[in-house]
This record gives structure tokens, sequence and C-alpha cells, in this order.
């Protein structure tokens, strides 16, 4: 991005053929390890796939940096609560990695109930010559043993297998819709739309409720929270969004049960601005902390807003998405468009922010430049090694060979879930089923 924003390469794309997509084949959520390494996408089949970073060899340097299948497994199996006579979808919601602490893997996935710990491991060796049983791993005659072996380790084609370790359930009324991993590393906390918890890795069968929103009377709510996330390097701290436009910042040294917040960040409106989708736009969909931990960025239906956490009145920068879509909220409002949930990342290095829109575009901002780009990821430009081209909207008028109209744009395409690589420039975008994968082309 430094070098030039509107040259991006296509480095490798994951296409499930579009023939065979299904509702199952959508992909819900995209998520980089700690490395960079292993790329986990979640869909709403309940399915993990993991893609592992190729190792550049000596007589392909190129190569390094394409992403292939690593691990394909089943996280979550659709469920029925006969209590409340509610089907519970498999979908995967989030997927959130642990730092590597030896060989294996470890990532908590979640569906709107249900939180998985997950261990990914490998296998490349199989014991052989067990006493007890024999090669098929039928148990043997004990009179006929008549001599103890010492078994030994034999080479195997490589395995990679999931297990899951722990299954964090029955703590939520609502649909989970963020987990966040501590700095501690110990806890992780998991948010629905009234409630946070707080959980130790280790205890399965308790959680420890730290905020509580829901009203005496259900009647008076009129907020739920959105999205939730612990700050990169204090333990004590997170932040949560809600659907009025509000980020509340919580420090749990103060209370065990965070009602209150230490800093509540909110935009005054503009009256000029005011309109009947006002609210249903401002609400926002996705809150992140800067690596920095100084910053954090939010995402609501039409811009994307950088906050200082010493300043809370308003934001220090606005971005506008797709401000061309305001003449169109009353139809979007009809077709449900205008509740679709966007993410928003950070680079490694907090310099340039990027979101999804609708037509499979996604935008890039840099913060320091103040230049932004449209890209489109689409089966047309997906040969490995294009170049993405810039695109741009125009709002009536006359419109140039490059352009497209507001009117021709496809709301049935949009990317809600996107990923960046914490080190380098390269950046996974899920367009509806298909995953593409692109890198900054000075790499």
């Amino acid at each position: 991005m430094e070098e030039d924003v509107e040259t991006r390469k296509i480095s490798s794309s994951f296409l499930r053929d579009h023939s065979y997509a299904t509702e199952a084949d959508i992909i819900s959520t995209v998520e980089f390890n700690h490395t960079g390494e292993l790329l986990a996408t979640g869909d709403k089949g309940g399915r993990v796939v993991i893609f592992q970073r190729e190792q550049e060899s000596k007589n392909q340097p190129h190569r390094r940096g394409e992403y292939n299948v690593y691990s394909t497994f089943q996280s979550h199996e659709p469920e029925f609560d006969y209590l409340k006579s509610l089907e519970i979808e498999e979908k995967i919601n989030k997927i959130r990695w642990l730092p590597q602490q030896n060989a294996a893997y470890f990532l908590l996935s979640t569906n709107d109930k249900t939180v998985k710990l997950w261990k990914v491991s490998e296998r490349d060796k199989r014991p052989e010559g067990y006493n007890l049983k024999d090669e098929d791993g039928r148990l043997r005659d004990p009179s006929m043993i008549t001599m103890l072996r010492v078994p030994v380790l034999r080479p195997m084609d490589l395995m990679v297998e999931a297990t899951p370790r722990r299954v964090f359930a029955n703590a939520h009324t609502y649909h989970i819709n963020s987990i966040s991993v501590n700095s501690d590393y110990e806890t992780y906390m998991s948010a629905d739309d009234l409630r946070i918890n707080l959980w130790n890795f280790e205890i399965t069968n308790q959680s420890f409720n730290i905020v509580d929103i829901k009203p005496a009377n259900m009647e008076e709510l009129t907020e739920v929270i959105t999205a939730a996330e612990f700050h990169p390097h204090h333990c004590n701290t997170f932040v949560y969004s809600s659907s009025k436009g509000t980020i509340r910042l919580c420090d749990m040294r103060t209370s065990a049960l965070c009602d209150r917040h230490a800093k509540f960040f909110e935009e005054p409106e503009d009256p000029s601005n005011r309109s009947f989708f006002s609210e249903i736009i401002s609400s926002i969909s996705d809150v992140k902390f800067s690596h920095s931990g100084r910053y954090i960025m939010t995402r609501d239906y039409l811009t994307v807003k950088v906050w200082d956490l010493n300043m809370e009145n308003r934001p220090i920068e606005t971005y506008q998405v797709h401000d061309y879509l305001r003449s169109k909220l009353c139809s979007l409002y009809e077709n449900d468009c205008i509740f679709d949930k966007f993410e928003c990342v950070w680079n490694g290095s907090d310099s340039v922010i990027m979101t999804g829109s609708y037509n499979n575009f996604f935008r890039m901002f840099d913060r320091n430049t103040k230049r932004d780009v449209t890209l489109e990821a689409s089966r047309e430009n997906s040969k490995p090694r294009a170049i993405l081209k810039p695109r741009k909207v125009c709002i009536g008028g006359k419109r140039r060979k490059d352009e497209i109209s507001v009117d021709s744009l496809d709301f049935s395409k949009k990317i809600l879930h996107t990923a960046w690589h914490p080190t380098e420039n390269i950046i996974a975008v899920a367009a509806t089923n298909n995953l593409y994968i692109f890198q900054d082309k000075v790499n």
C-alpha cells in the first residue's frame, strides 16, 4: 500500500464452483492467525477451512505466498432447542486464533450459541508393535502373548487432525455476535445482543457475566450489543459497540460487572442529515482496536470512523465507504440490505484500513496520504497474477467508460468479511462463497 495504493496482484484465489454453490457454502468469517501462515474461513454450513501458506522454494521463489487448503473440518452441527422450540443454525459467526505455543494450532469458533476450542495438529508417525493388539487393532488373546515388545514409531503420510478440546455451551440466551481472546491468553469473552460473558479456557461449565444491558421490562429495550473486543495489550480493558452508534470502553478493574463504562464514544448527530433511516444506518456493525491499542475503528452502514481513545466526543477520522447509496436507502430498506453487517480491518502498521461494499467492491483508505481506492473481487479478474484495476461509481450524469452507474450495482454481491495479514500486504476477501487472496505487487 505504501508504494502504490492502486496496484494489487492476485496471488491466489480459492474458488468454489458457482454451479454447485449452496447456502451452506457462503463464507461467514475470515481470520489470519498471528503469524499470517494460516488463514481460516468459516461458512454457513458449520465448516472451518484452514489454508496454509506455501514455504518458499529455491527454484520457485515467486510461489511464496500461495495459500493452499491445509485442513477442513465440521465445527458445528445444526441443533434444536426443545425448550424454546428453536432451530440453532450451524453457521460459524466468528473464528479467533490463539497465539501458537507449540507445534499445534488452537482456534475458537462459534455459532449462535456454542463456542468451541479446536486443536489442529499434524501427525506423520504412527506407533506399531503393541503388546495387547495386533496390527489391525484387534485385541490379542493374553494367553498367546509370550514376550513383551517395545512399540516403535514408523513414518506415515502427513495427516492434519482437528480435535475439539473444549466446548463452551449454555451461557447465551441470545445470538453470539463476537468472541475475543484476551491478551492474558487465559480468558476470552463472548458477546450476544444483551450480555457479554468472560470465560477461562480451562473452565467450560461456567462463565462470568461482565456486561448485562437487559432491561427489567423488555418493552423498554432501546439498544443491543453489536460487537465487542479486548484491548490488544491491556487485559483489563475492552470495548463494545451498540445499535445506537455508541461505543463503550470498560475497565474490569473498577467493578466486577462492567455496567458502568469508563469511556463513552459518540458523535453528535447532524440535524440536517436526520431521516427515517438515521437510526438504522448509525448502528455499528464492527469495532476493532488498532494493533497499537491507541485507536478504535468502527464501521456503520455508510462510513468507517477512527476514534482516539483519549477523545470521546467525536472521531478523528471519518471515511465515506459508499456515500452514493444515501439516495438508495429506501430500496435498500425494502430488500433488507440496510441491515447488512460489514466488517472492517487494519493493516499491520495501522496506516491503512479496509472494508467491504456491494457489487463485490471493497474499499481501502490510506490514513497518511488520505488516498482511497475501490477494488473489485470477481471471477473475471481472478486469474493468478492479474492486476486489479481501481473501480469508480458514478451518480447520474455522463458515465465514463471505466465507471459503473450506481443504478447497475448488484446488491446481492456483497463483501462483508475481510482479513489483513498481520505483517505483510496480503488480504483475504470473502465474496459470497468465494475466497480471494490478493497481495501487493511489491512482494
